[in-house]
């Protein structure tokens, strides 16, 4: 569902050219970030739940850890820039075509891209640089919380650069996008028509749903002390489900398939295939 729902919007995006906005642009890489997001982990896992062999090399574990971590610090990014490509084209519609220029979108996504991955990079590097007293690791994958706690030896560095990267990253991403959605909500009260409001609550409520349970859940996993946490194991290893699985499969439903846009034509290619 993951991958159909986001191949299927970045199929349309590139098939409707008045779709080619900075809003769908956003998008697209969204649908990117999660198609990504979530092949990292979910394979892993179905194979764990059928296989009797669950064991995974040090390289394998270390390109998971990599490639998950760097999706996920770069969907936190993507969501708060999204947000604030909505507050300009509601908030201030007659700048929005200069101040979402074509240059500038490029930029909104190539920072946090490259934010992402420098970070990862760094993250894991300090990981694996801990001695560990087990090789069995109490999760679905292999994630930096879970490495932490695995450790024998001492893990401030870790923790502290840990807390600090999702401080800065996760924290400002879910203040921006929190502070741009407070904008355009106070902006649709100032609709007279109450149809209007309503659907435009409607659409924003969808949205603040998903970036919720995305940052919700993440912070919760990556704000706090791992190596002496009195949270359980099930709540360390369901959360990380949530927002590595879940979030983007709904991601592509709440954010566009429901778009009038979109479904139009969604509708008009599959006409013009049962006419040919």
């Amino acid at each position: 569902m993951t991958i159909s729902g986001n191949f299927l919007l970045i199929v349309i995006v590139r098939m409707n050219p008045t779709l080619h906005s900075p809003m769908y642009f956003f998008l697209t890489n969204l649908s990117i970030i999660d198609i990504c997001f979530s092949s990292s982990i979910a394979p892993v896992i179905l194979r764990n739940t059928l296989a009797k062999d669950r064991s995974i090399s040090l390289l394998g574990c270390a390109t998971q850890m990599y490639f998950s971590l760097a999706l996920g610090y770069t969907e936190c990014l993507i969501l708060a820039v999204m947000a604030y490509d909505r507050f300009a084209a509601i908030c201030r519609p007659l700048h929005y075509n200069t101040i979402m220029n074509k240059t500038v979108c490029f930029y909104m996504a190539a920072v946090p891209w490259s934010a992402g991955f420098i970070n990862s990079l760094v993250q894991v590097t300090l990981t694996f640089q801990l001695p560990f007293c087990t090789c069995h690791i109490n999760h679905y994958f292999c994630e930096v919380p879970a490495f932490i706690r695995m450790s024998c030896g001492d893990t401030f560095l870790n923790e502290l650069s840990l807390f600090i990267a999702a401080g800065i990253i996760g924290m400002c991403s879910f203040l921006l996008t929190l502070t741009s959605y407070l904008h355009i909500i106070s902006k649709i009260l100032k609709i007279i028509s109450s149809q209007g409001r309503q659907k435009s609550f409607s659409t924003c409520a969808s949205h603040l749903t998903a970036v919720t349970l995305y940052y919700g859940t993440s912070l919760f996993i990556y704000l706090r002390p791992q190596k002496h946490t009195n949270v359980s194991n099930t709540t360390d290893k369901v959360l990380p489900i949530l927002y590595m699985t879940v979030t983007p499969m709904l991601n592509p439903f709440l954010y566009s398939i429901r778009n009038k846009d979109v479904n139009n034509t969604l509708i008009n290619q599959l006409k013009r295939k049962k006419c040919h």
